[in-house]
């Protein structure tokens, strides 16, 4: 699901940056009365995620203009696949046709990589999931995107869940001194996440409370020795530049849930194109 209002926002924003106060060539090459259909074409093979949103940015401009989506979210489509049709105004067409691409682009690069991190572990039991490692303003049409792909989100903002990190650790003097102040001030609906770096740090957050311990940069030995101390304490997570090529190794240590920042902070954008392919009126 997404929050429309935000979505909306986030077009609208995109629009005033493209367009700002007019866009030159077109409004002075193109009549106002033009339409016309064009089609947007997938140029190679991925996940599609963010047709509606781009729908949207062409909604925007003119209420008139109609498209027809062929495809559905989370599908994976070939390359040449024809994945939607705009018809009406080339002016609305023109103006949005950069937004609703990098929009599309970008949000099906990352239900691409999400859809080949959950396939790769599908047969384990363990969630693969995002981190703030975001594109700032587009978080809500990032997170999105990797759920379409099949894959799941951590904590969308600092307002959402609690989360003690090695700098807050030792800003405050400990682990445990650090889990009693939060608990003290939190309501009891909150879960209370904390980074460790070493058993040592996983018995403390343990004893102390946590309900999440996330396993910072640990090899794959400590990894599986936390699950041995951890497994029905609390739920553990690994993190910390867990690669591709790593992430069945990873999985198989029984941690239950694996963190990847490379979701969305280091995504290919998915190749789509937009072309006007008849002139209805002029």
């Amino acid at each position: 699901m997404l929050n429309w209002i935000l979505v909306d926002e986030i077009i609208y924003n995109g629009l005033k940056e493209d367009i700002n106060n007019f866009d030159i060539t077109t409004d002075i090459l193109i009549d106002k009365e033009s339409k016309s259909l064009a089609h947007m074409l997938a140029k190679e093979e991925g996940v599609i995620a963010g047709l509606n949103v781009a729908q949207r940015v062409f909604e925007i401009l003119d209420k008139d203009v109609n498209v027809k989506i062929n495809v559905k979210e989370g599908d994976k489509v070939s390359k040449g696949t024809v994945i939607a049709q705009i018809e009406g105004s080339t002016k609305a067409i023109l103006n949005g046709e950069r937004l609703a691409l990098n929009l599309i682009q970008r949000m099906s690069g990352i239900a691409t990589i999400s859809r080949k991190y959950r396939d790769i572990v599908k047969d384990i039991p363990v969630r693969i999931v995002d981190t703030r490692k975001t594109t700032p303003g587009l978080r809500i049409l990032e997170k999105y995107a990797v759920r379409v792909g099949g894959c799941y989100n951590h904590r969308y903002n600092l307002s959402e869940a609690v989360l003690i990190k090695d700098n807050h650790i030792k800003a405050i003097g400990g682990i445990k001194k650090a889990i009693d102040k939060i608990k003290n001030n939190l309501s009891h609906t909150i879960k209370v996440e904390v980074e460790v770096e070493s058993i040592e740090g996983l018995k403390e957050a343990i004893e102390a409370g946590a309900d999440i311990v996330m396993l910072d940069n640990m090899n794959l030995e400590d990894m599986r020795k936390a699950v041995e101390i951890g497994r029905g304490k609390v739920i553990l997570e690994a993190s910390g530049g867990i690669t591709i090529e790593e992430l069945v190794e990873t999985a198989k240590t029984g941690v239950d849930v694996i963190s990847v920042g490379a979701l969305t902070h280091s995504v290919k954008a998915l190749d789509i194109s937009l072309i006007i392919g008849k002139i209805i009126h002029f």
